[in-house]
Order: C-alpha cells, then structure tokens, then sequence
C-alpha cells in the first residue's frame, strides 16, 4: 500500500495523533506527513504512506496557502490564542490603511524567527520543551518567502486574511510580527492550511471518512498513487533499457528517454524530473546534468520496475 492521502485535519489534533489514526486504519507502520499543522490548524495535511514517505523532502517543500483570523491589540507567549498573554491588552487599533501597508511589507524574501513554542530543534531539542520549562530558546532567524498576503476583512480586533507562502513560513510569527510591526500587540486565532501545491482542500478527506472507507477496504477512494505524485515536476519515459538501468541506480542519456513532459507548475525548470517505464509505472526521480546531458537517479523504487 503506497501513495499520498490529502487529510482535512480537525482541529485539537497534533499532525502526529492524525498520522496514528491512520496508521491503526490502514494497519500500517510506514506512515509519515509532509508540512506539521499546529493542534489549532485544520485543514490539508499530506500524509504519506509506504513507499511514498520517501518522497517526503519533495512534498514537504511545497508552497503553502493560508486562511485564518489574526485578533489583535495581545501578543501571546506561544503567538497564538493557546498561550499567555504577554503585556497589557491595547486598544489603540491601527487605521485600516496602516493595516494594509504593513501587511504588504512583509511580501517577499523575508527574515522569520520562529515563534518559542515550536518544533524548531535546538541541540536535538525541540523549543517548545524547553519554553515550557521556563527557558528562553534562542532560535536563529530563517528565509521565507510570502508570495501574497491579503486582507480580507478588517474588524477590529479581528483580521481575516489570506496568506501564500514557501515551506516552512510560520504564520503564528506572520501574526506575531505583524503586530509588533503596527505596536499593538497580536496573535494567531485561527488557521486553516487550504492548499499545500497543488493539493487543496476540495479533495481532502475527514479522518472519520478515511476509516469508513478503510473499514470498506475502499482505499482508491481516498489513496492517490505514487504515479500520480508530484506533477508539478517534469517527467520523463524510459524505454525497457534505460528504465533497467535507472532501477540498478545508473545514469541514462536522452537516446533512452522516449518521450517526456513539462510542469505546469512553479516546477516547470527544475533539474529533477519523474522517471516512468514505458507503461507509465513511476520508477523514482533523476536529476538532469545539462553537461553531461544524463538523468542521474535521485531517487529509486527498485521493486517497481517488476510491480
């Protein structure tokens, strides 16, 4: 059983507890997720089952797309409504304008530090056991790309929002900073993840319908095949020469490549390409060497050229 299921998380669960759920459905022991949702987050998780948790770094380094409501005039400990207030509550609301230009400013390649209470390691420790001890974990800023965020309505203190951005962009820090930024505090009152690439939340699949349709053995319901991962990324067709030879983990050159296809996607320029047997069976991932002009295998999923 491999391939990829797109889980609309509720919200109370840790991505792990989803992970557990669907490993006891499914009864089976190699299951992973791609791209963590905090407990307050719904929406798409990626969850990953038999061979398809190897293509982990691939799926989790998607871009994310956002909604949710920032609530401001308190930052909290944790940057969100679970928290500690930090400091007196404001009223002094900014004007809808201010609002709007600060929100743009953070558009683009910007520094993020991640909130304290994250699963950031520190020397193999996770910061948010050591905030829960009292301790101040020093976290180093990391590079994120925010490539819309929009507001959508403005109450005060309610701010409905929009946001698109790279892998591994907090939004509990967008909001946190946010409200520094216009000095009245703020923090995350809801999310919800409603695209992770291509995936949005049209096609996930509530936990209890994932057990049902288990119970059912219905899995073609709502498990998507490792054929048809990643199609933001270009692809390519091997004949039965070069598709031996990239299962032994050897380069093949453009004279075995039958056929091949672009992405339509933000992919479409990456060196790495799917790799399928003439029969369209997904083999693994190559990256292309323009010198040399040779897939070289990133990944193999050897025994699939005999599936």
């Amino acid at each position: 059983m491999d391939g990829l299921i797109v889980v609309d998380k509720p919200a109370g669960l840790t991505s792990h507890d989803v992970v557990l759920k669907i490993r006891k459905a499914l009864r089976v022991k190699r299951i992973g997720h791609a791209g963590t949702l905090d407990p307050l987050a719904t929406g798409v998780l990626l969850v990953t089952v038999g061979q398809a948790t190897r293509l982990f770094p691939y799926l989790s380094g998607m871009d994310k797309t956002y909604t949710g409501e920032i609530r401001l005039g308190q930052a909290t400990d944790t940057y969100d409504s679970e928290g500690q207030p930090q400091g007196p509550e404001s009223q002094a609301f900014p004007a809808e304008k201010e609002l709007l230009e600060v929100a743009s400013s953070f558009v683009g390649e910007i520094s993020q530090l991640p909130p304290p209470f994250s699963a950031k390691k520190i020397n193999g420790q996770p910061a948010f056991k050591l905030a829960r001890q009292g301790l101040r974990p020093e976290l180093n800023p990391v590079r994120v790309t925010v490539h819309r965020f929009l507001i959508l309505d403005y109450s005060p203190p309610r701010v409905s929002f929009l946001v698109e951005c790279s892998s591994g962009t907090y939004i509990r820090s967008l909001a946190h900073d946010l409200g520094q930024r216009l000095g009245c505090g703020a923090h995350l009152s809801a999310l919800r993840r409603v695209a992770a690439g291509h995936y949005t939340e049209e096609e996930a699949v509530s936990l209890e319908k994932i057990e049902g349709l288990a119970r059912e053995k219905a899995f073609d319901r709502f498990l998507i095949p490792l054929d048809r991962l990643l199609p933001d990324y270009p692809a390519i067709w091997l004949d039965e020469q070069g598709a031996r030879a990239f299962a032994h983990g050897t380069g093949v050159g453009l004279r075995q490549v039958s056929r091949a296809s672009l992405a339509a996607g933000r992919q479409q320029e990456s060196p790495i390409f799917r790799v399928f047997s003439e029969s369209s069976r997904f083999l693994g991932l190559a990256r292309f060497e323009s010198g040399e002009q040779v897939f070289r295998p990133e990944l193999v999923l050897a025994s699939r050229l005999s599936e």
